[in-house]
């Protein structure tokens, strides 16, 4: 059977793809990587938070060189993708994301090739398939229509973290959030236990895309194949002609054809099958392949209490503060659970860690990290892992501009934290990937973006890149709605609405040639 679309990967970029193309009538084959994440009492357990979940896999490790040391990272593999394990923040990028800024993009040659009020639409659409509450700051930029959801009240620590940053003399906000707090879809309303970040929502009171989009996906007619690992993109001329795959289940090989395919695995997997299908080859930005690589430069800035600031275990990832975000970036409340903590630290540690974090708030500072050249990811040709790929090389350092950016935010992180009663803080740098962006970048020089403007791979005018890869640059926020909202706008316009997307006519043509294949 030929499809009419392929879609690789079911996270935010590929189910915000998706969904047109499904709407639209067309035959859509979501391949994924792994299984359905199972829900219960034992997702709030230090055996499902975080790389103790078994949806975190080192069966074909990546290997990565900082500067500092060479280490194996794993992968997240489950139905829903990363969206099933973050908080739920839900931003969109300021105006100023999609400007120039010289500081930032250097000689990269980073940039959006279209701007904000281009994304604003699927933005709106896109926070209401989410059903992401919040309110508008002074700092967004112009909103169509509102929020589709009216933020929760505030926990004792967030009125806390708000005063502080007051008395600072700074503006807090809301963090727009993906999380059902009013009983206003199907599953049960959040019930405020804390275990956001890092897990698997026990009640599906989060709004991944495993509890609400792909079910309804599946029952208007997509198919989704499970622990199903695609090894190799095959192209014949300018297009692709077919995937190969390994079927985990049988242990076979299989292969699949469509008219079109989009890839969106992520921004360490997607240059990962790229380049282990050689594509680099057949496009005049090959050798942007796999480059740009940005992470923020993240580190969360902990003020310590005699008294537990939250006793109670109460939802408070909901203050934000963006007075720097134009100069260096953003703070966003943000306490782990101790159940994180106690798995993040080795043996008795972590029961001393997980005491001392609750008497702790902390707030996050995500700098925007510059696109260099030099980080990003290879393949190795001489390691192949267990399905027959090469070993993905991973390499990453910050600029100087990045360290002294994060520095600034965690200046003002304390100045806040001291406000709000501590005298002492502790600092926490994140070194993972969860924000990582880049690789297969859009922009307008075909030269140095791999991707066109309407997220076509330059060179295969069937092959589309739709995660957090094909983002220019990271901005200083949390990149899922933005994802998602690029996802659904190239989803359109390859299903020729070009209403909803940024487009030509192209499109529209290889639609009509899927419905005429149909017909056939």
């Amino acid at each position: 059977m030929k499809w009419d679309a392929i879609i690789i990967g079911s996270g935010f970029g590929g189910v915000m793809a998706a969904l047109p193309l499904v709407r639209a009538g067309l035959r859509v084959l979501m391949l994924e990587r792994g299984g359905w994440v199972t829900r219960g009492p034992y997702n709030w357990t230090t055996q499902d938070v975080g790389l103790a979940s078994p949806y975190h896999s080192k069966q074909a490790p990546y290997a990565l060189h900082d500067g500092r040391k060479r280490r194996e990272l794993g992968s997240w593999h489950c139905v829903g993708g990363q969206s099933v394990f973050y908080g739920g923040a839900s931003y969109r990028y300021r105006e100023t994301d999609f400007a120039h800024r010289d500081e930032i993009v250097g000689d990269s040659g980073a940039e959006w090739p279209f701007g904000y009020d281009d994304l604003e639409p699927h933005y709106v659409r896109a926070e209401q398939l989410l059903g992401v509450s919040g309110e508008p700051t002074p700092s967004d930029g112009k909103r169509s229509q509102p929020f589709p959801v009216a933020p929760t009240e505030l926990s004792a620590t967030s009125l806390r973290v708000a005063a502080a940053a007051k008395a600072a003399g700074m503006t807090p906000s809301r963090i727009p959030i993906a999380i059902n707090f009013n009983g206003n879809k199907e599953g049960a309303p959040c019930v405020k236990c804390g275990t956001c970040d890092g897990y698997p929502c026990a009640i599906e009171a989060k709004n991944d895309l495993a509890t609400g989009l792909i079910p309804q996906l599946i029952r208007d007619g997509m198919t989704l194949h499970t622990d199903t690992v695609v090894t190799r993109l095959v192209h014949s001329d300018s297009h692709i002609s077919a995937v190969e795959c390994i079927d985990r289940n049988a242990n076979t090989r299989v292969e699949y054809s469509a008219d079109t395919v989009i890839v969106a695995a992520g921004t360490l997997a997607t240059p990962h099958l790229l380049l282990a299908s050689r594509l680099d080859v057949v496009s005049a930005a090959g050798g942007a392949v796999g480059r740009y690589l940005t992470r923020h430069k993240n580190a969360v800035c902990f003020g310590l209490f005699l008294r537990r600031p939250n006793p109670g275990r109460a939802f408070d990832k909901q203050i934000a503060i963006l007075d720097l975000y134009d100069t260096y970036g953003s703070l966003q409340q943000l306490t782990p659970p101790t159940e994180l903590v106690k798995l993040q630290l080795p043996g008795p540690l972590g029961a001393i860690g997980a005491r001392v974090i609750a008497h702790s708030l902390g707030l996050l500072a995500i700098a925007e990290d510059q696109p260099q050249r030099e980080n990003g990811v290879s393949v190795d040709w001489s390691h192949m892992d267990m399905y027959g790929m090469p070993r993905l090389n991973i390499t990453h350092r910050y600029s100087k501009r990045d360290d002294h950016a994060l520095e600034s935010l965690l200046r003002a992180a304390r100045r806040v934290l001291a406000k709000a009663g501590t005298r002492l803080t502790y600092l926490y740098r994140i070194e993972g990937f969860s924000h990582a962006l880049g690789t297969v970048r859009m922009g307008r020089d075909p030269h140095t973006s791999p991707l066109d403007a309407d997220g076509r791979f330059r060179g295969l005018h069937n092959l589309y890149v739709t995660d957090g890869s094909a983002l220019p640059r990271s901005g200083a926020l949390n990149p899922s709605l933005t994802i998602a909202a690029n996802a659904l706008r190239v989803g359109s316009l390859i299903a020729g609405d070009p209403a909803e997307g940024h487009g030509s006519t192209p499109h529209s043509k290889a639609v009509q040639h899927i419905s005429l294949t149909r017909k056939q």
